[in-house]
């Protein structure tokens, strides 16, 4: 009898982790899809040779951003649009702004930051923006959007 409970608790384990990863599996497929697609899409218009990574940016509309070079070694940001549209292309030489550093640098001064989430680059209305998100010391939630070209502050959205 203890062979059995033994057997159907391992089984059940087993079925278990088999069902999350497969259903972990297919949740990320759509997204790693557009984001390949995306990343072809750079490369067939001739915005980028080479792509070294690439995210999607969700603003006010949703971007896949692709970073690489151009087929004279400069890199470049390329924020291509979920919905591949050609002509809504939107890309930056990343030497003609301010770098993840000076970003978080402009940041420095907030007292309340207990954690930084993620950095991204992304495009809203008001151009190339850079995207921080963290946690106060209160836990809560905030969004911090730097302007790319000049570093200044666009938009603050705190204590979510």
């Amino acid at each position: 009898m203890k062979n059995w409970v033994i057997f159907i608790v391992l089984f059940i384990l087993s079925m278990s982790l088999v069902i999350s990863i497969l259903v972990i599996s297919q949740a990320i497929s759509p997204i790693k899809n557009i984001e390949q697609k995306a990343e072809e899409l750079a490369i067939s218009t001739n915005s980028l040779a080479v792509v070294t990574n690439s995210y999607i940016y969700n603003g006010n509309k949703p971007y896949v951003t692709v970073f690489g070079e151009d087929e004279d070694g400069n890199e470049k940001a390329v924020f291509v649009p979920i919905s591949l549209e050609e002509n809504s292309i939107q890309e930056v030489y990343l030497q003609d702004g301010i770098t993840r550093e000076q970003a978080l640098s402009v940041i420095d001064n907030e007292k309340d930051i207990k954690k930084i989430l993620h950095t991204k680059l992304g495009y809203e209305e008001a151009g190339v923006v850079w995207e921080i998100s963290y946690t106060n010391k209160a836990d809560k939630l905030n969004y911090v959007y730097i302007l790319f070209e000049d570093g200044q502050w666009w938009k603050r959205i705190l204590n979510l």
